[in-house]
C-alpha cells in the first residue's frame, strides 16, 4: 500500500512522506518493489522533483537500505567524492595525504562506465591489487593504515543499485534529486565525519555548463548536511583532463610523479584544495590556507607516498611501490605520437571523445561487464592554450595493436581544436559551495 502511495503522491504532484520513501527504498532492497514500479518512481522524481526535503528523505532512506558503518577512531573519517572527469586521479593522491594529516579515509569508489575513468579500475592496474574487502578487512587496513580504496559490498545502499540499474533503462539518469541521492546513499554508508565534492563542468564531465554543476553542488551539499554529514563542495573545470595522461596504468604513473615529488601541476593544486576543505570540516585545520599547507607538506615530506605504499601492500599489492612503480606497471605493445598537421594554439578539447578514445583502445567500459586493458590510453596530452608547431606532438598512443591505434589517431586529431588565437582560460577551482 506504501509503495502505491508513494506513487500515487509523485503523479499528483505531492512529496511522498519519509515513511512511505523509507518503505519504498528497503522494497528495492528486498525486490518487493517491482522494475514497473521503481520505473514509474524514477520517472515520476524525474519530471515533478521531490523538493529539499524528499531528496534528504531519499537520500536517508537509500542509506538505511543496507548496512551503515560507524567507526571509533581516534580521529575523524573522511572522504572525497568526484562526480566524475578525465584524467581524475585526485582519489590516488588525496586519500593518503589525508590519512598522513591524522585522518581516516574508508574511501569507496566505483568503476569507470562510457566516457570517464574509474578509481577502481586504475588500482587494479597495480599488480595484485585487490579492491573487494570484507567489512571487517576495511576495519583493519583503515585502522592499520589510515586509508583504504575499496569497492561498495552488496549490503551498502543496496536500493542505490537497484534503482541505478532501473535509471539506465528509463531514460532517468540526468535527475538531480536521483543523482544525489545515489552519490550520498553510498557516502553516508560510510560513516563519515565530514565530506568534501568535487563537482566538474564542461566538456569532460557529465555536466556541461556551469549552472548544471551548480544546481548539482548545491543540491549535493544541501542534502548531505541537512543528512548530518559535514560537506563543502568546489566546481571545477573538465574542459580538459585534470592530467596529461588518459588510461588507468598511464593515470597511475602520473600519481606517483606527484606523490615522489617528480611532478606539480593541476593534480597536485586541486588535491591540496579538496584537503583542504575536508580538513576544516573536520577540524583537523583552523583555515583553508592551513589545510593546504598541511596536504601540501604531506605530500612534499614522502609521508603521503609512505602511507600509499602501506595501503598497496595491505590490500595485495607489491611492497615498496614507490620505489619500483616504473618497473612494475604494465605497458601497451604500440606507441605512437600524433603530431600537429599544422600550427595554431590549442582552442579546446572534446572531452567526451577523447575518453571514448580511450574506450576504443580496451581501456574503459561501455557495459559494466566490459574487460578493461589497464595498459592502453593517452598520454603527453596537449594542454588548453598551448601553442603548438607543425610536427609538434598533440599526445602519444598507447594501445593493443596498429589498427587499434589508426582508431584512436583519428578520434584524438577531431577531438583538438587548434586556432590562430590564445583561448579563454578558465581557472581550474571556479567556486566553492558552503555548508
Amino acid at each position: 500500500m506504501q509503495v502505491r502511495r508513494v506513487l500515487a503522491d509523485l503523479r499528483a504532484g505531492r512529496q511522498p512522506a519519509t515513511d512511505d520513501l523509507r518503505v519504498f527504498a528497503q522494497g528495492l532492497a528486498s525486490g518487493a518493489v517491482t522494475d514497473a514500479q521503481a520505473g514509474a518512481f524514477a520517472m515520476g522524481v524525474c519530471l515533478g522533483g521531490l523538493g529539499d526535503a524528499g531528496r534528504v528523505a531519499l537520500t536517508e532512506a537509500m542509506r538505511d537500505s543496507g548496512d551503515v558503518l560507524a567507526w571509533d577512531m581516534p580521529g575523524p573519517v573522511l572522504d572525497k567524492h568526484s562526480t566524475g572527469g578525465l584524467g581524475d586521479c585526485v582519489s590516488l593522491v588525496l586519500a593518503p595525504a589525508l590519512a598522513a594529516c591524522g585522518a581516516y579515509v574508508p574511501m569507496i569508489s566505483g568503476r569507470g562506465l562510457g566516457h570517464t575513468g574509474g578509481t577502481l579500475d586504475k588500482l587494479e592496474a597495480i599488480p595484485g591489487f585487490n579492491v573487494d574487502a570484507t567489512e571487517a578487512q576495511l576495519r583493519q587496513i583503515v585502522a592499520d593504515v589510515g586509508c583504504a580504496i575499496v569497492s561498495a559490498s552488496g549490503q551498502i545502499a543496496p536500493a542505490d543499485k537497484r534503482l541505478y540499474a532501473i535509471r539506465d533503462i528509463s531514460g532517468t539518469v540526468d535527475s538531480i534529486d536521483l543523482i544525489t541521492a545515489s552519490i550520498l546513499s553510498k557516502k553516508l554508508a560510510a560513516g563519515l565525519h565530514s565530506l568534501v565534492l568535487d563537482v566538474k563542468w564542461g566538456s569532460g564531465a557529465f555536466m556541461q555548463t556551469i549552472d548544471d554543476a551548480r544546481a548539482l553542488a548545491q543540491s549535493l551539499v544541501g542534502t548531505a548536511n541537512a543528512a548530518g554529514c559535514r560537506t563543502s563542495g568546489l566546481i571545477t573545470d573538465m574542459n580538459q583532463p585534470l592530467v596529461r595522461s588518459l588510461g588507468n596504468a598511464l593515470e597511475v604513473a602520473e600519481v606517483m610523479l606527484e606523490l615522489t615529488g617528480a611532478a606539480r601541476g593541476p593534480l597536485f593544486e586541486l588535491t591540496c584544495a579538496l584537503g583542504a576543505e575536508v580538513l576544516v570540516l573536520s577540524g583537523l585545520a583552523a583555515t583553508v590556507a592551513e589545510g593546504c599547507d598541511k596536504i601540501a607538506m604531506a605530500i612534499n615530506s614522502g609521508a603521503a607516498a609512505e602511507r600509499f605504499d602501506r595501503m598497496v601492500a595491505a590490500q595485495g599489492g607489491p611492497k615498496d611501490f614507490s620505489a619500483e612503480w616504473a618497473a612494475l606497471m604494465p605497458e601497451a605493445p604500440v606507441i605512437r605520437e600524433i603530431y600537429a598537421e599544422r600550427p595554431g594554439f590549442v582552442a579546446a578539447l572534446d572531452g567526451r571523445a577523447l575518453g571514448m578514445a580511450v574506450v576504443g583502445l580496451g581501456g574503459g567500459r561501455l557495459v559494466e561487464t566490459d574487460k578493461v586493458n589497464p595498459a592502453v590510453g593517452l598520454s603527453d596530452m596537449v594542454r588548453l592554450g598551448h601553442e603548438v608547431q607543425r610536427g609538434s606532438v598533440l599526445a602519444r598512443i598507447h594501445a593493443r595493436s596498429e589498427a587499434d591505434a589508426d582508431k584512436a589517431e583519428a578520434a584524438v586529431r577531431a577531438a583538438i581544436n587548434l586556432a590562430d588565437h590564445v583561448p579563454k582560460a578558465w581557472p581550474l577551482i571556479v567556486e566553492r559551495v558552503a555548508p
